[in-house]
């Protein structure tokens, strides 16, 4: 038990001594946002992945997991930490999207079975609102490496999240879709996406050469 405060340098834990009775180890750690490898922040639980290796586990990266016990929630710590971390941010809370493009009722596909829910697609940001509200995300176009498809009722969303079992380290969303999906609005998507990532100086270069 202790207590885990989130501010604008950093993230650290305290623990909470026993009957006033201070432990000779006690468990306090401190960590600015530069040496969070990764942090993942859900409504009741936070995990911070460091850089430091764990000799136990054959040099793995160390990670520390953390979970509420108070009647309480991440939800404002989100609001504070999406303003402060870039791609290394993994939010599985599904935001509130200020602008709805569009939406559609989907499948996410799992290694055994899934979990149903609805991808909405806003101006800045994707959300996977989930069924099952542990499997919910949020992505800002900068937290997506990719999207693709292989037909009009599937979407694959490759984001940075840290994935040890996919290809590259990235790990891949894969849903079925319930309603087909038109090509406008898959092109749409991944000229947002593109776009986010440098795409506007080619499209103004393309321009140029094309009024010539």
């Amino acid at each position: 038990m202790g207590t885990l405060t989130i501010t604008d340098a950093g993230v650290s834990f305290e623990e909470t001594y026993k009957n006033g009775t201070k432990p000779k180890h006690p468990h306090a750690w401190r960590w600015n946002y530069q040496d969070i490898q990764q942090l993942k922040i859900a409504s009741k639980s936070l995990t911070v992945l460091t850089y430091r290796d764990n000799k136990w586990k054959l040099g793995a990266d160390r990670q520390y997991e953390f979970h509420l016990v108070a009647d309480k929630t991440f939800e404002d710590a989100y609001q504070l930490l999406k303003g402060r971390l870039d791609q290394r941010l993994v939010a599985a809370i599904p935001d509130q999207l200020s602008n709805i493009l569009w939406e559609i009722p989907v499948k996410h596909l799992l290694r055994f079975g899934g979990d149903e829910g609805v991808l909405q697609v806003g101006t800045d940001a994707i959300v996977y609102k989930s069924a099952d509200r542990a499997e919910s995300r949020t992505w800002r176009y900068e937290d997506i490496e990719n999207i693709s498809s292989s037909g009009p009722f599937e979407l694959t969303i490759t984001t940075f999240e840290r994935a040890k079992t996919h290809y590259g380290n990235l790990k891949g969303f894969n849903f079925e879709l319930k309603q087909r999906l038109e090509e406008a609005r898959y092109n749409d998507l991944w000229l947002r996406l593109n776009q986010s990532k440098g795409l506007k100086v080619l499209n103004s270069y393309r321009g140029a050469v094309e009024a010539r």
